[in-house]
């Protein structure tokens, strides 16, 4: 009997976790500049906070996206003069992305952007309890990636 209300305590965790992230991403999208995706600022933000080039499979495997997926976002990154895609030197079968300074600057306008809402949300729910939230979800989602 005590599975019951751990199992509703789970369902109501989860339930609400997707809830937020939808309409997280809803109001994001809707505040990222002209003709950026959600999926286009997160490969920016990684290779601008990495300062490091990375390869198609090291981004994919990292936003948890299929090949193809992220081929596909490359390719329009590529495209709006974002990221630079060239050939490993050490491996000709492979190749490395790096942003650029388009890339760059798209990436902070979209930070400029995002900043408000995320700040309003943050002061909202107050920095004691948005202190105590983060380590929470960052083991939730440390225990789903594995």
């Amino acid at each position: 009997m005590t599975s019951a209300p751990r199992s509703d305590l789970a369902n109501a965790l989860f339930s609400e976790l997707l809830m937020a992230d939808q309409l997280a991403r809803n109001r994001l999208s809707k505040v990222l500049p002209k003709g950026m995706e959600l999926s286009h600022f997160g490969v920016l933000n990684l290779l601008a906070r990495q300062q490091a080039e990375r390869s198609p499979a090291e981004l994919a495997r990292a936003f948890h996206v299929t090949r193809g997926a992220m081929t596909n976002t490359l390719n329009k990154l590529e495209w709006a003069g974002y990221v630079h895609i060239r050939p490993d030197w050490d491996d000709a079968r492979r190749k490395m992305v790096a942003i650029s300074p388009a890339g760059r600057a798209a990436r902070d306008a979209a930070l400029a952007a995002i900043s408000p809402l995320i700040d309003d949300i943050a002061k909202t729910l107050g920095e004691d309890r948005v202190r105590q939230t983060v380590p929470v979800l960052r083991e939730l989602r440390l225990r789903l990636e594995s």
